[in-house]
This record gives structure tokens, C-alpha cells and sequence, in this order.
């Protein structure tokens, strides 16, 4: 079934869908530059950040490459939880700067270090760069911690892309048991790989986030010939995936994928909460002025999820 969309959206959807009719008709075509630009563009609607203690700019060091992440605590001396946060994009977009609000207010909500993790992106680096450096990042986050105290606790925490790295990750952790997860939050994410549920139809126009560019993202994610199947979270799931909570937007296309991998993993007796925002679309969370309610309403849920 398709969702029906707040009114607090309707104006915002009306400017966005004459601007995609416009390019469509001018034969615009997607690029890297593009999906970037108009990712950052929705800047405007995040309020600023909170104030915390400590924030600094840190990076991990491997032979290859370095991988920047951005630290956030309320607190220098207290033993807090810490949360591996892997922002938005379709694996093509966003970044630590773009998603530095919502870092800030998990850290100061949550009463928890945040690691923002500046993965790599496709189609520059493509499958699975990015999923190995979040990878890297969870399994050496002590790395970049010093001066700050901190507990054994430590969780995920990803948007769209970066829900599907966290899961992801749980996944892998099947065949790695040095990947400690403790519990995953995961917002609106990506978990089938595959396209094939209903609301990718039924919510895949007119929402934002459309069919097209998904399907996009996904052609230059996976460079490789990769099996979609078998590197999608919902199809490869385990007994020991980590205590979960998924939020999930009723106008967004991947409604659907985010309602099946609850299911599923209730099925298999994991501990799992979810919530769903009926008249929210994909990333309603980058749209922080328009629909603040629903955003506050999101932080108090994740905060909960991470103090409990």
C-alpha cells in the first residue's frame, strides 16, 4: 500500500518533484556530483548541533588508506557506551560534516561517545570499500578514544546506507566473533539489496527517494557482478544478530525491506523493537525544521534504546 504523506511534507515534496520533472525533461542524468550536491543541499533543513565537552576530528591509520572519523562525548571522564555511527547516502553520499547534528544530539540524548566514520564511497570505491572500513573502524575503535574514558558497551547506529553497513556488519559477524556488537539501531535502512518487495513500487515515486536513483546507487555500488542475494542483511541472517531497533518511514520505498527484517528476526528469537512514522518518507530525518515533532520523537526513542 502506498503511504499517505504528512501535510507537513506536501509542500516540500510539490518543489522537489517539479524540480525531478524539469531535469527529466532536460534529459539531466545522474552523476556523483549530482546526488551529492542535492544530499548536502538539505543542509539547510538540520538545525545546529548541540554544544558537548568534547568533539575532535580523528583519523585511523592503515596501510592503504586513512579512514577520518569525527568523535563526540558529553563527557571526557565518565564510562559511557560507545556508538559507531555510519551515516546516509546510498553509498554514494553524504558525510561526518552533513551528519554532524544528529551525531551530536545522539551523543548529548544518548549520554554516548559517537564515532562518525567517514567511509569511502562508490563509485570511486565501490563494494565492499566502504562496509570494510566501518569494519575496520568497529573492530578498532579504541583507536581513536584516548583522552576519553568509556565502557565494554558498543552499538551501531545507521541511516538508510548506513542501517545497511550496521547490518551488514551483524551479518558478518557470524564468521567474526571479534565483531562485538551489543545492539544495532538501525533508521530507514537498506537490507534487500534486491529491489523486490512491494513498497519499492508502491512508495517509489513522488517520495523523494525514487525507484530510478535507487536502483542507481545500487548499479555502482556493486561494480563486481556480486550476487545481490547473498550480500543482502535480510537474507542472511543469524541467531546471534545483536539486539536491534529499526524505525522505519511509511512513504519511504524501503518500508518494506525494514518491516521484513523485523520480522524475521523475531522469528529467529532476537530482541527487536521497532517504530514506524506513518506519513514520513526516506531521510525525513534530514528534514529536521520541517517535521521537528517526528525528529524529536526519533532522538527520544534512540536515547532510550541506547541508556536502556
Amino acid at each position: 500500500m502506498r503511504g499517505i504523506i504528512s501535510e507537513k511534507l506536501s509542500d516540500f515534496l510539490e518543489q522537489v518533484n517539479v524540480a525531478a520533472a524539469e531535469a527529466k525533461a532536460n534529459n539531466v542524468q545522474y552523476s556523483p556530483e549530482l546526488v551529492r550536491g542535492n544530499l548536502n543541499k538539505l543542509s539547510v533543513f538540520l538545525e545546529a548541533g548541540p554544544v558537548l565537552e568534547f568533539i575532535e576530528d580523528r583519523i585511523f591509520v592503515r596501510n592503504s588508506h586513512e579512514i577520518a572519523v569525527r568523535v563526540y562525548s558529553p563527557s571526557r571522564t565518565e564510562k559511557l557506551p560507545v556508538v559507531l555511527h555510519f551515516h546516509g547516502g546510498g553509498h554514494m553520499c553524504g558525510s561526518i560534516d552533513l551528519y554532524d547534528p544528529i551525531s551530536r544530539k545522539v551523543a548529548l540524548q544518548g549520554h554516548c561517545i559517537v564515532i562518525c566514520v567517514d567511509y569511502r564511497l562508490a563509485p570511486e570505491h565501490p563494494y565492499p570499500a566502504g562496509v570494510d572500513d566501518c569494519e575496520y573502524a568497529l573492530l578498532h575503535y579504541q583507536d581513536v578514544l584516548h583522552g576519553l574514558n568509556y565502557s565494554s558497551q558498543v552499538y551501531t547506529l545507521g541511516d538508510s546506507a548506513g542501517g545497511a553497513i550496521c547490518s551488514t556488519l551483524a551479518m558478518r559477524s557470524a564468521h567474526n566473533q571479534a565483531l562485538k556488537i551489543d545492539k544495532q539501531i538501525l533508521i530507514y535502512p537498506s537490507v534487500d539489496y534486491t529491489m523486490r518487495l512491494p513498497s519499492v513500487d508502491e512508495n517509489g515515486d513522488g517520495f523523494l527517494l525514487e525507484k530510478a536513483r535507487i536502483s542507481w546507487y545500487f548499479d555502482n555500488y556493486f561494480s563486481n557482478n556480486e550476487s545481490r542475494i547473498s550480500v543482502s542483511p535480510l537474507y542472511n541472517l543469524h541467531t546471534n544478530l545483536p539486539k536491534t531497533l529499526v524505525l522505519t518511514a511509511g512513504c519511504d520505498p524501503l518500508r518494506d525491506e525494514g518491516l521484513a527484517y523485523v520480522t524475521a528476526l523475531k522469528e529467529l528469537g532476537v530482541d527487536v523493537e521497532h517504530y514506524q512514522f506513518d506519513g514520513m518518507i526516506h531521510a525525513y530525518m534530514l528534514l529536521e525544521s520541517l517535521v521537528t515533532e517526528e525528529c524529536q520523537q526519533s532522538y527520544q526513542i534512540i536515547a532510550d534504546y541506547i541508556r536502556a
